[in-house]
């Protein structure tokens, strides 16, 4: 049980706490009034002006013989781009394991044949080895793999053209030392 403090005993406690706060409080300002004497004493440094803004000069796009960059150049189809409109990805395709890294974490690691079937053994970075040959998929663009030789698996990539469109691309991927 905690002792409990006679209400005169706690109002003379609260007084000597208040009137110990008040010591602190005195009218010499001296050490203040001293440092803004020495503030206002220092040198100032000149600020630099606002620099001058230039004035705003137009100008003129004099295209005479060249095409207009907002109007679509006419060799451009009607969906919007160079490339062939019925090139398209497969979508509904099922993925293989190798269209989930990009081509160049690739590495190819050795050529195996079987009878007359040719399959290239191919390192991905996970590093698990995968056997792919003539028809199968890698690369996260679309990539058929359309040659297993000796030193490169060479493929056609289809990528799109930024005009809504895609496009063939040629690449390989090359043995490493």
């Amino acid at each position: 049980m905690k002792p409990v403090l006679p209400s005169s005993l706690r109002l003379t406690v609260v007084a000597l706490a208040a009137a110990g706060l008040l010591a602190g409080c005195s009218r010499d300002m001296s050490d203040l009034q001293g440092y803004v004497a020495e503030v206002k004493a220092r040198k100032s440094n000149q600020i630099d002006p606002i620099p001058q803004m230039k004035q705003y000069e137009a100008f003129a796009y004099v295209g005479q013989d060249r095409r207009d960059p907002f109007v679509t150049a006419p060799n451009q189809r009607e969906r919007g781009g160079p490339g062939d409109a019925a090139l398209r990805p497969d979508v509904n395709r099922n993925k293989e394991p190798l269209e989930e890294f990009p081509l160049d974490a690739l590495r190819l690691v050795g050529i195996v044949t079987f009878g007359t079937k040719t399959y290239a053994m191919v390192k991905a970075p996970d590093s698990v080895i995968h056997r792919v040959s003539v028809g199968d998929h890698m690369g996260q663009n679309y990539g058929r793999i359309n040659k297993v030789a000796e030193a490169e698996v060479t493929l056609t990539e289809i990528i799109p053209d930024g005009f809504g469109g895609f496009i063939e691309r040629a690449a390989a991927l090359a043995a490493t030392e």
